[in-house]
């Protein structure tokens, strides 16, 4: 896509899944591109991977204000500029309310929620003057509350509400915001899910090789902001969660509850 060639574009979480698939096809398309993760030798297997030069890697924790800081940073020093950020890092969970320790779904907002906050917060002043574009990778989850995901649910939401406030502040600056909603896809956010006590699930309910994939959702991304959209809502099912969320909400209730029932290992009885 010639739209991209030469700009910079900011990912975060950008070294696996849905991240990583962005980042390669950024690379791909002629993009000047940074990511940060927060495990070093993640980012240095798709730096010799890539073996590109205009990949540009940090380590950095989005639950952190001072993190953020220091890698927005650290891109306009070595790129110059940011044209694209796309919050894409992110986490999830699976346990009900009721069972949960509070600390899970902390973590989820902190990272979710105010991850994308810290870095649109210090992109802002580049992206402004670029009048590029600001991307929240969100969910389904985002417009529909599902069981035994209340703290992911409710990081997705703040999410939309944010960038949907932001948008409108924007309005005619030159400056779009946007948010992509995937459905299911196949990525590694449901194997580090956390489980009611913080701990990494270490397994998916899901049969992966069923879903969407990471390089779909990507591509379809980047044809999203190339058309500077408002919203990208993928999958069939999604959409149609989507518009049942509006029009029948009260049939919906049953049908994702039923739906999550059936999961292996489901926490709803």
């Amino acid at each position: 896509m010639q739209h991209f060639t030469n700009k910079v574009a900011v990912i975060t979480g950008g070294s696996s899944g849905i991240g990583k698939a962005l980042t390669l096809a950024l690379l791909q398309a002629g993009a000047k591109v940074a990511i940060c993760g927060r495990k070093q030798d993640t980012l240095d297997v798709i730096k010799q991977t890539t073996a590109n030069d205009n990949l540009f890697t940090c380590v950095a924790d989005v639950s952190l204000e001072t993190d953020c800081k220091a890698f927005i940073h650290a891109v306009r020093q070595h790129f110059g500029q940011i044209d694209i950020l796309i919050n894409n890092a992110g986490i999830s969970m699976r346990a009900l309310f009721r069972d949960a320790d509070l600390k899970v779904l902390k973590t989820l907002m902190d990272i979710n929620f105010w991850g994308t906050v810290y870095c649109t917060k210090y992109a802002l002043p580049s992206i402004l003057e670029t009048k590029g574009t600001i991307v929240g990778i969100s969910s389904i989850a985002g417009y529909r509350g599902l069981p035994g995901r209340t703290g992911y649910s409710a990081s997705k939401f703040a999410m939309q509400g944010f960038l949907e406030a932001l948008r409108t502040e924007n309005l005619h600056t030159g400056v779009n915001v946007m948010w992509v909603c995937p459905g299911f896809t196949a990525s590694n956010i449901r194997n580090t899910a956390l489980d009611q006590s913080g701990q990494s699930q270490k397994e998916t309910p899901l049969e992966e090789n069923k879903l969407m994939s990471a390089e779909a959702v990507a591509d379809a991304t980047l044809k999203a902001i190339a058309k500077r959209k408002r919203t990208l809502v993928l999958t069939g099912q999604g959409k149609l969660t989507v518009l049942l969320s509006k029009l029948l909400p009260g049939v919906l209730d049953g049908l994702v509850f039923n739906h999550f029932r059936k999961e292996p290992g489901s926490p709803l009885k």
